[in-house]
């Protein structure tokens, strides 16, 4: 439920205001706007309807303040017949809209405040989709896969907290897409986060957000991913690898569904539906002391096991075929398309690594491929620096050499440092994506950024 500030000191206009806004969203009131600043100092609001003509504290100051403390904060002003056009000057100050008093009905004032609210949701869904890439579809109907889905549909009509298992690419942040897009929740925004692949401090920034000022660099207050989730759903991946310290302040959110930005006063309120995520025994990490046995029941509410794509083959060769589709198109070879041979071995093999394994070895195919179908010798995950029928100069292994050698006699560290730099370029810098193009965990990758200096 969205959070409402009325700022008037008229009261008979507070309460008016106040009324017919209770019964959809959560409303406070101040009388000014030294009273309405102490309340967005410590709670956060979606929304804030205030007077432009107060004693003391004008309502374009106040909007000019609010901003600061919050800067997504939507704001409607209202206005007497002579202010209209200081309303205006309201709107270039970053006020959504103005309401001329006195208002005609509840009804002209729930309508704009739906417009408010709904331009923030638009505005938090745009970013979601800029920072998560797109995901392939659940499953192509394997059988296997049937119960897993009916599971899904069920939990889905719930609020009840998922845990997702699975070995590592078996399409559990798919699945958490899925739980989402099936629930009550499906209008609100999805939000992911994967806990190994952020250093502990940038993580915990990107989780509950901060304040200007709150670390070096922070020139802006910047809303975090569980904000951004407000009445959505919120996906916590490879949950496993949360440091003892941050998960004992994700289990205060858990309880208390309440949460601060960092270098913040205010509380917020996480009002997400939660689904994690691991490839790892949280219950072998309970009994070890690695994991807090009272944030795995908080999580493990639901728990789901995804199987692995070798026990789904009816799958792989529909899903080949749909990523090797996108991937084609992204390299600029749109209509390559699998040999017969190649799909034959596309079925028969284990990809341990599962889809993600599958993705990198299609993105390879795509690339090395001279024809314009895909080979099962194009498929053979070989480095290409050792691979001889790609390398124009003699093969690795020749004598007086201790290390690869290509055509232009580079070092190991050399061609990885340029690997690493063209796989970013080619995903706008997503460290998750070069990660997965590159076939190396998160983690391995952000190690990788630090010891190059990129």
């Amino acid at each position: 439920m969205a959070n409402v500030l009325v700022v008037d000191d008229e009261v008979g206009i507070r309460e008016f205001i106040a009324e017919a806004l209770e019964a959809q969203y959560t409303t406070v009131t101040a009388p000014d706007g030294e009273s309405a600043l102490r309340e967005l100092s410590t709670r956060g609001f979606d929304l804030m309807l205030t007077d432009l003509k107060m004693p003391g504290m004008s309502g374009l100051t106040l909007l000019e303040r609010a901003k600061e403390l919050q800067p997504d904060l939507e704001v409607i002003v209202l206005t007497a017949h002579g202010t209209v056009s200081t309303a205006v000057e309201a709107m270039k100050k970053g006020a959504f809209d103005f309401l001329q008093k006195p208002v005609s009905g509840p009804e002209e004032l729930r309508l704009l405040v739906a417009r408010a609210l709904e331009r923030r949701r638009l505005l938090a869904e745009k970013e979601c989709r800029e920072r998560e890439p797109e995901s392939p579809p659940l499953t192509y109907g394997d059988a296997t896969m049937a119960t897993v889905v009916t599971t899904l549909k069920k939990v889905a009509r719930t609020e009840a907290t998922v845990l997702l298992c699975g070995e590592s690419g078996t399409g559990k942040e798919v699945a958490a897409r899925a739980i989402h897009s099936w629930s009550a929740r499906s209008l609100g925004p999805f939000v992911a986060i994967n806990c190994a692949a952020l250093s502990d401090n940038l993580l915990e920034s990107e989780l509950f957000g901060h304040e200007k000022g709150a670390f070096t660099g922070a020139s802006a207050a910047r809303r975090g991913r569980i904000e951004l989730a407000a009445q959505g759903s919120f996906f916590l991946d490879e949950v496993g690898e949360l440091k003892p310290e941050l998960q004992a302040k994700l289990l205060r959110v858990l309880q208390e569904r309440t949460f601060d930005r960092l270098g913040g006063s205010r509380t917020l309120t996480a009002d997400v539906r939660w689904i994690a995520a691991t490839n790892r025994n949280l219950l072998a990490m309970v009994k070890s002391g690695l994991f807090r046995e009272d944030l795995y029941h908080r999580l493990a509410v639901f728990p789901i096991e995804l199987p692995p794509l070798r026990e789904r083959r009816d799958d792989i060769l529909p899903l080949a075929r749909a990523l090797l589709a996108r991937i084609a198109a992204s390299v600029g070879r749109r209509g390559l398309m699998l040999s017969a041979d190649a799909e034959r071995s596309v079925v028969q093999s284990e990809w341990s690594g599962n889809v993600r394994e599958l993705a990198n070895a299609l993105e390879r195919a795509a690339i090395v491929c001279e024809g314009a179908e895909v080979t099962p010798e194009n498929l053979d995950p070989t480095p290409v620096w050792r691979n001889k029928s790609l390398v124009s100069g003699q093969p690795s292994g020749t004598a007086g050499s201790n290390a690869p050698v290509n055509s232009n006699s580079e070092t190991l560290e050399s061609m990885e440092r340029r690997t690493i730099e063209t796989a970013l370029a080619a995903v706008d810098g997503n460290r998750r994506r070069a990660a997965e193009r590159l076939g190396i965990g998160e983690r391995t990758l952000y190690d990788k950024l630090k010891r190059y200096g990129l």
